[in-house]
């Protein structure tokens, strides 16, 4: 049986439905912030939100949607690090919890994929 294959309306998806929670719930983000960042991770936190929001339009319309995909490759590599930290924060919370952190790390490649390939198709 062949896996369903990406689509571009699923990623814009999962980008806006990302960025609306960085505004509804946003002390999970703040929480996992890097602390070498500067300013607020309240700002970081709003930025981040606003950019998933904007990719996902770009994403969402065909005629911006490479180049919006491009960009989601980059923004899923660039978060990495707030993922890291979040594993690491949560080390020491209880099993589930820490699965879920540790869970997230080997996720963010398929998301650059998924964003390369979407990308791929708009060229088409």
């Amino acid at each position: 049986m062949a896996l369903p294959r990406p689509t571009a309306r699923a990623l814009a998806g999962l980008l806006a439905g990302a960025g609306v929670a960085h505004f509804a719930v946003p002390k999970p983000f703040d929480a996992i912030v890097p602390r070498a960042l500067p300013g607020s991770p309240r700002t970081w936190t709003h930025v981040s939100g606003v950019a998933e929001l904007a990719l996902a339009a770009s994403i969402a319309l065909p005629r911006t949607r490479r180049a919006g995909a491009l960009a989601a490759a980059g923004f899923f590599a660039a978060v990495y690090p707030a993922n890291v930290k979040m594993a690491r924060d949560w080390r020491h919370r209880p099993a589930p919890l820490k699965a879920l952190a540790y869970g997230r790390l080997p996720f963010q490649l398929p998301l650059v994929g998924w964003a390369l390939y979407v990308a791929k198709q708009a060229s088409r």
